[in-house]
């Protein structure tokens, strides 16, 4: 998903993984400690603003727009960069009708990281699958009523890294969270 360069300075950032308890199954549950390719992560690090470049960029969103058949032109980069650890969960959701485009790109290298892949769900909310998660390796979808993810219980000896790139209209109210937050992407080259 990304040069192995980019994908190991990522892991490297001096960003300790937050001691959570019981998130209920919700990332929101603490948003205090989530991370962001934004603000001062940006300022301090290359590596975050050489990815931030690069989704930004219309080249990029052209070509996740006529792949995916999103439509991103107009819409913000939100990046979050996360590391889970054991007892982490996610309830089955879909998300929020302000993300337009959903990337998880998983940065775990432990024995059994290729195991901590998102659980996709049919309409039910029955397991039907599970994205691989071996380094570097992901899962991109357009978020609809439809597409139910979430991460069932199961042990993660280890940090579970990953980073999760959304584009997200601009009714997006958490400016803070935005890599660029005055400035809409497009697909003008």
């Amino acid at each position: 998903m990304l040069p192995l360069e980019s994908a190991a300075a990522i892991v490297d950032l001096p960003v300790a993984p937050a001691v959570i308890g019981d998130t209920g199954g919700r990332r929101d549950s603490h948003n205090e400690s989530r991370v962001f390719f934004a603000g001062q992560l940006l300022a301090d690090h290359a590596v975050c603003r050489d990815v931030v470049a690069c989704f930004q960029s219309a080249e990029t969103v052209a070509a996740l727009q006529q792949a995916t058949g999103a439509v991103l032109e107009g819409c913000f980069l939100r990046i979050e960069y996360c590391q889970d650890r054991g007892g982490f969960w996610l309830e089955p959701h879909t998300d929020i009708g302000a993300k337009k485009f959903t990337m998880l790109v998983y940065l775990s290298d432990a024995p059994d990281a290729g195991n901590w892949g998102t659980d996709i769900y049919d309409g039910a909310k029955r397991p039907a699958g599970r994205a691989p998660a071996d380094f570097d390796q992901g899962l991109v979808f357009i978020p609809a009523g439809d597409t139910w993810h979430g991460f069932e219980p199961r042990p993660i000896d280890g940090i579970r890294r990953s980073f999760i790139v959304n584009y997200v209209s601009p009714a997006w109210l958490a400016r803070h969270e935005l890599a660029c937050p005055d400035r809409p992407v497009t697909i003008r080259i």
